[in-house]
């Protein structure tokens, strides 16, 4: 049996613990609960006739008083970078992260999720920025709440670590 570690990453609020849930719990639940360094879930799925454990390495989001380090992807096979559709701030956010990863870490096998699609009317994020950031890298709009491509993305992650 293969595993790997995936490193959920983004900013404080983004929904990365909620992305989690509904991938490995199939749940959804209102309240906030903020992460504390880290939390460690995993999935067994099946790639590509292999079965694969999936360490999900929910991080602490980052804020003015955390910020991720370059130690915590020590082993990670790759991440999924999340930002909140509704609040622009976690965009800059998210591109600092992922500068900080590719100056110490190196190219890495990742997803951008932009979270929270169910939220249109509070979009802050506009389709031609999402449009402009998807013709490089690799994006998804996800839902935690009503599950939208949660599975589908880290099934895509899982097949590109493979």
């Amino acid at each position: 049996m293969i595993q790997k570690k995936i490193c959920m990453l983004g900013a404080t609020g983004v929904g990365k613990t909620s992305l989690v849930r509904q991938f490995v719990q199939s749940i959804f639940s209102e309240k906030y609960h903020s992460t504390i360094g880290v939390k460690i879930d995993k999935k067994v799925i099946s790639v590509e006739e292999n079965d694969v454990i999936l360490m999900l390495w929910d991080l602490q989001g980052e804020d003015e008083d955390f910020k991720i380090r370059p130690s915590f992807l020590k082993g990670a096979s790759g991440y999924l970078l999340v930002v909140d559709l509704t609040r622009h701030e976690t965009l800059v956010t998210g591109f600092s992260i992922q500068k900080m990863i590719e100056r110490e870490v190196g190219e890495v096998p990742h997803l951008i999720l932009f979270n929270k699609n169910d939220l249109i009317e509070d979009f802050e994020i506009e389709n031609t920025e999402i449009r402009t950031i998807a013709s490089s890298e690799k994006t998804f709009k996800t839902s935690a709440k009503t599950g939208e491509r949660v599975e589908e993305a880290f099934l895509n992650l899982a097949k590109q670590m493979i």
